[in-house]
């Protein structure tokens, strides 16, 4: 660390000199470290395991940033790197050495992953995923940098619109971390495609206590103190976040907080009370099941063609919704007041559609 710190006070100044400043500053050896950070910018980003440098090369590269240098001196500076986590490797060809970068910090495949990731993510504005992307970009050489130029189509993607949701997720962490509310603005799309602020403007007051991913969505789960029960927000609709001075409440709700399972057993996080649901369920549909519950849940044979199971879920028109969708496959068979429920949406629907 205090290797780096040296080198970033010394380019400071050394950036602000001509190159015949730059030079006359070298030849006096007072900027060694200087000289050893362009040497790291230099292997960085010209070599890697299928591109390499001669010695030649390295001297020419120094002299085109104002510094001379004796071969021996690159050659010990060289091992030098490696106390600033740079290992460089040479290879005998011929009557030279090759030299190149290895053992970075990430390997090109976990790279393009990272960049796939970004990429067919939802919640990363078109922006900033070009800002990130060049960002990762500068840990390779600038040849392995136009490999990461890639492009995830994602059937029905639309990247979201609001910037500052980055700021917000930090925001949230940081109070969670503090034990502190928050408050916000919340808003929703009006007919006009205008943001209409919910609750005519007034700022929400809120206990986080976790994020949440479902449906390519980011949700805060909170505790609303004046509602006495948990909510869930949109974070891409959560507007001009500020921490409060309050701490925060709610944590008899949160005794053992567990977001996953939480969201497993929330659809599409709407609240709901949560209740034990018995499905029976198609044989067919067993990895749809697990998919939505997991490995841990047990399916029990009921005949040759179906199975019962049952699942702890918030109860919502969402989870209704999503019996609808799996059809004749999966029905509810208890407890009764739930069948119930299903019954009054069954015939509401029909209602709405005849």
């Amino acid at each position: 660390m205090g290797h780096l710190f040296v080198i970033n006070a010394v380019i400071c100044v050394i950036l602000t000199l001509s190159y015949r400043e730059r030079k006359q500053v070298m030849a006096k050896g007072a900027n060694q470290k200087f000289k050893l950070y362009c040497l790291a910018q230099i292997m960085l980003e010209n070599t890697d395991d299928e591109h390499y440098l001669t010695m030649p090369e390295i001297l020419s590269a120094l002299e085109r940033q104002g510094i001379s240098a004796a071969r021996k001196s690159v050659y010990e500076d060289l091992r030098d790197l490696e106390h600033l986590g740079i290992e460089v490797e040479g290879e005998a060809v011929g009557k030279g050495y090759h030299y190149h970068v290895v053992n970075r910090p990430f390997e090109l495949p976990e790279l393009k992953l990272l960049v796939d990731a970004i990429q067919s993510s939802r919640f990363i504005t078109e922006r900033k995923t070009n800002a990130l992307i060049r960002k990762l970009e500068k840990l390779v050489s600038r040849y392995e940098a136009t490999k990461l130029q890639r492009q995830v189509y994602v059937s029905g993607r639309i990247k979201t619109m609001n910037e500052s949701i980055y700021y917000t997720i930090d925001a949230i962490h940081n109070a969670i971390a503090e034990n502190r509310k928050i408050k916000f603005q919340y808003f929703q799309w009006n007919v006009k495609k205008e943001m209409e602020l919910r609750h005519n403007g007034a700022y929400y007051h809120i206990s986080p206590w976790g994020l949440s991913w479902d449906n390519e969505n980011y949700y805060l789960v909170g505790y609303d103190s004046d509602a006495g029960m948990i909510k869930h927000y949109r974070v891409d609709k959560m507007l001009h976040i500020r921490m409060s001075d309050e701490s925060r409440e709610g944590k008899e709700y949160f005794q053992k907080p567990d977001m996953a399972d939480y969201t497993k057993k929330s659809f599409g996080m709407f609240g709901g009370r949560e209740r034990q649901v018995k499905l029976s369920v198609e044989n067919r549909l067993a990895g749809v099941i697990i998919d939505r519950f997991g490995k841990d849940v047990m399916l029990i044979p009921a005949d040759g063609e179906h199975f019962t199971v049952n699942v702890n879920v918030r109860v919502s028109s969402q989870f209704l919704g999503w019996i609808f969708s799996l059809g004749e496959g999966v029905k509810i068979t208890g407890p009764e007041d739930v069948v119930e429920q299903m019954r009054e949406e069954t015939e509401r629907l029909i209602r709405q559609y005849k």
